[in-house]
This record gives structure tokens, sequence and C-alpha cells, in this order.
């Protein structure tokens, strides 16, 4: 493992860590706080579905940080964006703790959150790409591997910003915490920054964009997606929705779900927390195993267990077992999502040439990461529609999202001995030495 790589891996993981911290630190900060601090004005009930309005935002914004920072990270550089995306996040999220309330500026606090979310949207949604691709183009071996880890920061950043805003919590009282304790994780974004940052300057542009940019391009990347590679494009958005659907199926819905069927909220937090844990170990063990039997057969087995498992998930959880509910979730999360997710990385950057990868992986992937920010206001409105009861339909729907993701990923090409070097066309099955196995 060369210098460069070790480093390129270490930023993307480190990245990508402090780039879900703040986009997950809302998400809890929204469900536990926002609609008392930003919505005061409004029915409690309501208060709380303004404050996860205001979560979904993040999520439709982060299309357009895929395509801002794609089109300029295909121009100019992985790196120069990577540190760019990394500045915008660590600053919106302080500016978060420090935003005044409903009670001290009224209306302005409600839009100046909504504009922030947006902003972190923007930059999540620029960051994934250019850290895959930091470690993918850099890696010359092994690349499901060391693209993983950037994947893999995504539940470490969970488990980070779930134990800053419990133990905040634990050390304040409610008043403290609801006056000013929620703000200090918000705020510790900035010396996360700092960190991320040094670690950012040490590694150097990939060699593969450096190559292919002393060929002349002239083509706007997007326009080189939707024109040479659009059904590589639909297929990427497909394969990747089942895993975003199950992503806040297991962080968000079954959190609801668990204290509405008496779990403790702490208890489905450390739940939560556990399997985040496992996620990474997850991904990156099954992101090895893609380096050897290739991307489409760990991915599929992942989403056809998944459409299996999501008929035992609610039982498990509404049983009332505290053990059934931990198992539940390092068996969601930690062993089956992992499936699914972690391979996406290198599958992704394996999917575009050089001139666009940037653009096309990162509007593939962000676009099925729509299905994380709809997928529990779906869920939420089949229960209601049958009365709150029966979780059967919700099942049925992971298990459909589960046959869209197999199909697309059969529909694939294997990819996992493609030379990212040569700007082969992705429709275009390569030579038997580079295809891996159909």
């Amino acid at each position: 493992m060369s210098t460069q790589l070790r480093r390129a891996v270490a930023s993307s993981f480190l990245g990508s860590l402090i780039e879900y911290y703040d986009f997950l630190l809302y998400a809890t900060a929204s469900a536990v706080v926002f609609g008392k601090v930003f919505f005061a004005d409004l029915d409690p009930a309501l208060a709380t579905v303004a404050s996860f309005g205001t979560f979904t935002t993040g999520y439709l914004a982060r299309p357009l940080g895929g395509l801002i920072f794609g089109h300029f990270g295909d121009r100019l550089g992985r790196k120069r964006m990577l540190v760019l995306t990394m500045t915008l996040m660590g600053i919106s999220s302080f500016l978060i703790g420090l935003l005044p309330g409903y009670d001290q500026i009224g209306a302005v606090a409600p839009l100046g959150l909504v504009l922030l979310r947006v902003v972190q949207g923007i930059a999540v949604g620029g960051e994934w790409g250019g850290a895959v691709l930091m470690s993918a183009e850099h890696a010359r071996s092994r690349r499901g591997l060391w693209a993983g880890f950037t994947n893999a920061g995504a539940p470490s950043g969970m488990v980070v910003s779930t134990l800053a805003m419990s133990g905040t919590a634990a050390l304040t009282s409610e008043a403290d915490f609801l006056a000013w304790g929620w703000r200090i994780p918000f705020l510790l974004s900035i010396v996360l920054l700092a960190i991320g940052l040094f670690v950012r300057s040490r590694v150097d542009e990939t060699p593969v964009f450096l190559a292919a940019r002393k060929e002349e391009r002239r083509r706007i990347p997007l326009v080189a997606v939707l024109r040479e590679h659009p059904r590589v494009l639909a297929l990427s958005v497909g394969v990747g929705l089942a895993a975003f659907v199950v992503q806040a199926t297991l962080t968000t819905f079954v959190l609801a779900y668990g204290v509405q069927h008496g779990h403790p909220r702490q208890e489905v937090l450390n739940a939560l927390t556990l399997s985040s844990a496992c996620a990474v170990a997850g991904i990156l063990l099954w992101s090895a195993l893609s380096d050897r039997i290739g991307r489409r057969p760990v991915v599929l087995a992942g989403v056809v267990l998944m459409a299996v498992f999501g008929f035992l998930l609610f039982p498990m959880v509404r049983s009332g077992s505290g053990l059934l509910l931990v198992l539940a979730l390092v068996i969601g999360q930690g062993v089956i999502h992992p499936m699914m997710y972690g391979p996406l990385a290198a599958l992704y950057s394996e999917l575009f040439s050089t001139g666009n990868r940037y653009t096309g992986a990162s509007l593939g992937y962000q676009l099925a990461g729509l299905g994380a920010g709809f997928a529990p206001l779906i869920f939420a409105e089949l229960q209601r529609a049958n009365g709150g009861g029966s979780t059967t339909p919700v099942s049925w729907t992971i298990a459909a999202f589960c046959v869209l993701s197999a199909v697309c990923v059969l529909a694939l090409r294997e990819t996992h001995r493609r030379d990212l070097t040569p700007d082969l066309d992705p429709a275009v099955p390569a030579p038997a030495h580079q295809e891996g196995s159909r």
C-alpha cells in the first residue's frame, strides 16, 4: 500500500465520517430539539413534521451538490472539490450551532435553518463522489476495499453523532439541553473541519485524473453522461435505491416504530449505535469480498436477503424484547445492508469514464439517495392508510425496491476487473482479461 493510497483512503474515510457526522447529527436534532427551538409557534405535532421537513430538504439538495461538484471535479480535479465540500459542511454545521431560536428572531430562525440544511445537502452531495474517486483512482488493486472506506464513513459518522448528542443530553438537564446543550455537538464541527482539512491537504490529486487532464476535453461532463451513458446512469440509480430505502428504514423509521411499541428511546438509540458500529466492519468485509468474486454477486445476495428479512424485521422489533431489537438491527444494518451498500463505492466509480466519472457517479448515487429521504414519509403514510396497524405493506414496499435493484444489478455488466485508466465505454463489454464474470 503506497503512501499516497494510504493518505487517500484515510482522507476519504475521515472526510466521509465528518460529513455524515454533521448530516446525521441534524437528523437526531430534528427529532428531539428543532421542533421546540425553531418551530415554537406551531402545534407540537405539526412542529415535529416541520422539523422533519427541513431534514428532507437536505436529501433534495444532494443531487444538486453532485451535479455542481461533479462538473468542476471532472474539470478541475477531485482534491479541490473535496476541500470545498468539507469546508461548506463544517461551516454550515457550526452556524447551525450558533443560530438563534424562534423566540429570539422569529420566522428568520426556521428560514435560516432550512438554508443551512440546503448547504449541508449540497456539500454532502458533492463529497461522496470525490472521496470515492480519491481512493478508487489511487488504488492499483483491491479497489472495492479501499473505496469501501468512504462508505464505511457513513455509519461511523452516525456512531459519533449519536454518541455526541446522547452524551451532551446526559451531562445537562433537559432545560439546559434545549436552551444550549444541543448546540455543542454542532459547534464541535469546526474542530473536526480543521482535522479533516489537515489530512486532506496531504493527499495528491489522483494519477488517473492527471493523466486524463493532458488530453483536451471540450465536453460538458453532464452532457457527456446523459448523451453517452443514459442507460448506465439509469441502472446505477436503480441499483442503489433499495440500499437507501433500507438505510432510512433501519435508522429512522425503526427508531420511531420501536419507541411506538414500548421500547425506551435510549434503548433504541443504543441498539442503533451498536448496529452502526457493526455496519463499519460489514461494509469493509463485503467490499473486500467484491474484489474477489465481483460487485454483482455481493449486491445481488444482499437485496435478495433483505427482501426476505423485511418481513421479519418489524415482528422482531414489536416483540418487546430488547434482545430481539438489537438482533434485528444488527442483522439488518450490520450484516445484510452492507452487502447492498458496501460494494457501491467501487461499482459507481467503475461505471463511468475518467472525463465524466465524478459527475456520473455522484449523480447516480445521489439520485438513488432520494430513496432515503422519502422512504420514512412513504412508510408513515402506508401505516396511516391502514390505521397504523400492519407493517406488511411496508415490508412489501421494501421487497419491491429490492426486486428493482436486483433487476438493475443483473442488467449491468461486472466491473470489478475494469482498469480505470483507459476511457472505455462502460456500455461496451471490456476484453475478457479485464471483464469479470457475468
